[in-house]
Parts: structure tokens; C-alpha cells; sequence
């Protein structure tokens, strides 16, 4: 494997940004000094440019197997490594679900042949698999998905027996997306009744409503402070939920943590006119109160992690009505991106953005030597122009489904280089693809 040094860099980790050079060798950081005179296979030049640890994003769908006309365990860790994401955590809800240990190894094999990223995959939960899950490997597996409320993929875990079985036999981390599932199907009955088919897409929070995600949310904090089981609650969208987290503690201390993704931040309902079901995910994009409250919650460490649920659809899927358009929207590319317009927006720090993308999924998840811009730990890298202005385009995009909500947006801070696993993966456009990523594996 090349060594590679990175010259005059400003480097942020751990709170501070200081300026110096970044020594890479068998895949880890071996020196971080002001000055390193040593030779190196690759120079990179970063005068002016800022390095900071690779973004860890706890929650894609990747699409592979089953359903790779819309992404695969290929175009999706390209796109997220130009987008400054080095390693990856996808959903079960593919085809077939990843609900045996077979099923979800086959994963694992795809991965360490196709996948650019680092990469795990969470074991799926679902109403009579337990005995499945509870064979799972905590050490070498992210964690265990349930899915209480259901979305792309019918893997809905309501049953009230199942629950307390997960959440009492489960020693690992379980992640749930949280909608009561009573409490949609009775909006939509009522949506339908009241425009047919022809639902209109700003409906869509209104269905997929607050009460929903209260009510989910509420009862999964109930069963793990019960069981003191360790819980993970995705995408958390509702001004209402945030006040089942607690900020009094240390993250490495919390049993109940939470994450919040770039488009809850980022959109709110007004933007349905503008973007229709180019945005319609599940849980709904709200009115800007509730976008209002996240930021907040965000800074305060009420919310833990900052993710992207990148979840992508064909144009043409995404074109049909309300109940047809699925929901879902491809963000990884751009995650890093979105984030550093809220800083220049003053919303959020460098150090800040770190903290939530990097540090923090590091600390919940318990990986090993990743997270961080550490000497000895791998060197997972993403070196950005914060000052450049450029411009999503089509013919830029990376997915496999070719669209993204953010086409024609002009950023300022652009992705330049990213490292994976010591291997320059991505640089000013290009990829190099000699060396795939790693599975991750977890301090457990």
C-alpha cells in the first residue's frame, strides 16, 4: 500500500483545528506534526485547505441485492466517497431482506468486492425472527434494525410480543425508524377518503404526522428504559420527540441516542411546492417549526449524529402520484456539502460538524480506530476547499438514479480529496479503484 502525505493542512479533530502534515503508511495514520520531512509515495498538497476525519454516515440504503436498478453496493460508495464519506452503515430492507445470517454475509461478500467505502450492514429485525438476530455478531456487525413503522421494503415489526423479545434479548445496539403504523393508515384512510388518489404531496406530513412519530418514538424510549436495552432512534423529524433525549451525560454513557438527517435540517414543507415527491421520505419533511427545532437540539446534544438516510428512487418512480411516487431521496454525495453551508451560514462550527459526522457515530456505534484523525488509527480522510463555489450538475452525479434534489445548487466548500482506509479513493474528479474498503468492526 502507498504512503501518503498530506503538507500544510488545516486539521480538524477533537475540537480544535491546528495546521500541519498528515503522515499515512500501511493504511493508518502514523504522525501528525506541524512539519514531517519524510518521503512519501503520494504528495498532496493542501496549503490552504482544511483534512478532517471521514464522514461515518450510520444509515443508507444501497439498494443490492434485489433492487439495483436504483442503486448498488457500487455506484452508492462512489457517490459517497466524492462526497467525503469513507464509511457506511446500509439498511436490511432489500431484496430478500437481510433476515438470516446468510442472508445478510451475502451482503458483506457484495461489499468487499464492489464497495469503494468502508462499509457494515445492520441485521434486520422482523415479527418471528428472533432467534435469527440473536445469532449476530456484535463485533464485526453495526447493529440490529427494527423497523417500527413501515417504509420501503414491508418490514414492519409491530407485534407488541416481538418488541419485548428484541428489546429484552438484544445485548447490541438496536436502530429504529419510529411512525405508528395505527396512526398512518388511519390519516391516509382519511386523505384518501378526502381526495381520492389525487392526494397532494404537501399532504404527506399530515399523514406521516407528528403524532406518529411521537407515539413510535415514546414507546421505544419506554421499552428500552425497561430492558435497558441500548437503543439508536434514526431520522428523528418532530419538535414533539426531542424531549425523550437526554444531554446531561456523555455520549459514550447514553443508552438511548438519537440521529437527525441533512434533509430534516436542511427542507421543511414549504418545499414541497418546489420539489413535490422529489423529497417525499419517510418520516415527512415538517413545517419549519419543527426544522427550526432541530438545529438547536442538534448543538445542545439532545441529537447525537447527523446522517443522510440516502434512500435513492428512479426519476421515473419518483414521478407518480402521491401513493405511488415511493419514498426516499439520494443525499450522500452532497452530506458534507449541506453542512458546510450551515457554517458559513454561521448555524455550526467546523469542529461542531466533526463532532456530529465523524466523532459522534465513532463513539455510539463503539467502532474501532475509525472516527478520528488520530496517530494509529486507520486513515480515513476528507480534504475540502472551504471556499469554493461550484455547482451541482447532472453529469456530476454519482447515483445510479441520476437526479438529486440539490441539481443547479451552488455550494460554497468543495470535496477535493478522500482517503479510505489509507487508499486515495477520489481526487478532483477522478477515482481510484484499486483497493476496495474494509469492514468495519466494533469495540464491543
Amino acid at each position: 500500500m502507498s504512503s501518503i502525505i498530506i503538507k500544510d493542512a488545516q486539521i480538524i479533530n477533537r475540537g480544535q483545528i491546528i495546521a500541519g502534515d498528515v503522515l499515512i503508511k500501511k493504511g493508518r495514520i502514523e504522525r501528525i506534526d506541524p512539519i514531517i520531512d519524510e518521503n512519501a509515495d503520494q504528495v498532496i498538497a493542501a496549503e490552504g485547505k482544511h483534512v478532517m476525519p471521514g464522514v461515518i454516515d450510520d444509515q443508507v440504503h444501497f439498494r443490492d441485492p434485489g433492487l439495483t436498478h436504483k442503486a448498488d453496493l457500487y455506484t452508492e460508495p462512489r457517490a459517497a466517497v466524492a462526497g467525503g464519506v469513507t464509511s457506511f452503515m446500509e439498511m436490511p430492507n432489500t431484496k430478500p431482506a437481510a433476515l438470516t445470517q446468510e442472508l445478510l454475509e451475502e451482503k458483506y461478500q457484495t461489499a468487499a468486492q464492489k464497495s469503494l467505502a468502508n462499509y457494515s450492514f445492520f441485521m434486520g429485525a422482523s415479527n418471528d425472527n428472533l432467534a435469527e438476530v440473536l445469532k449476530t455478531n456484535p463485533q464485526n456487525v453495526c447493529g440490529i434494525k427494527a423497523f417500527m413503522g413501515s417504509s420501503t421494503g414491508n418490514m414492519l415489526v409491530d407485534d407488541p410480543l416481538t418488541l419485548e423479545g428484541l428489546f429484552s434479548k438484544v445485548d447490541m445496539l438496536i436502530a429504529t425508524h419510529c411512525e405508528d403504523e395505527t396512526t398512518i393508515r388511519a390519516n391516509t384512510a382519511v386523505y384518501k377518503e378526502r381526495y381520492g388518489e389525487e392526494v397532494p404531496i404537501h399532504c404527506h406530513p399530515e399523514i406521516r404526522n407528528v403524532e406518529g412519530c411521537y407515539k413510535s418514538s415514546s414507546l421505544a424510549v419506554a421499552l428500552a428504559k425497561k430492558h435497558n436495552t441500548r437503543l439508536h432512534i434514526l431520522h428523528i423529524s418532530t419538535a414533539e420527540e426531542l424531549d425523550l433525549f437526554r444531554n446531561d451525560i456523555p455520549l459514550a454513557e447514553k443508552r438511548i441516542t438519537s440521529e437527525v438527517c441533512v434533509h430534516h435540517l436542511y427542507f421543511n414543507s414549504a418545499d414541497y411546492e418546489r420539489l413535490g415527491t422529489q423529497i417525499k421520505c419517510n418520516p415527512a419533511v415538517k413545517a419549519a417549526a419543527h426544522q427550526n427545532a432541530l438545529f438547536p437540539a442538534l448543538l445542545d446534544n439532545r441529537l447525537d449524529i447527523i446522517a443522510t438516510d440516502h434512500a435513492p428512487h428512479t426519476w421515473d418512480e419518483k414521478q407518480g402520484t402521491y401513493f405511488n411516487a415511493p419514498s426516499g431521496v439520494p443525499l450522500i454525495q452532497h452530506t458534507l456539502n449541506v453542512m458546510l453551508e450551515f457554517y458559513h451560514q454561521g448555524k455550526i462550527s467546523l469542529e461542531r460538524i466533526v463532532e456530529k459526522m465523524c466523532h459522534a457515530p465513532a463513539i455510539c456505534f463503539q467502532i474501532e480506530d475509525r472516527g478520528y484523525l488520530d496517530e494509529g488509527a486507520w486513515a480515513d480522510i476528507a480534504l475540502f476547499d472551504l471556499e469554493k463555489e461550484w455547482t451541482v450538475q447532472k453529469e456530476g452525479l454519482h447515483y445510479k438514479c441520476g437526479w438529486s434534489p440539490f441539481e443547479n445548487h451552488t455550494f460554497r466548500g468543495a470535496i477535493e480529496s478522500t482517503i479510505v482506509s489509507g487508499h486515495l479513493a477520489y481526487q478532483n474528479g477522478e477515482f481510484f479503484e484499486g483497493k476496495k474498503g474494509e469492514r468495519l468492526t466494533f469495540v464491543r
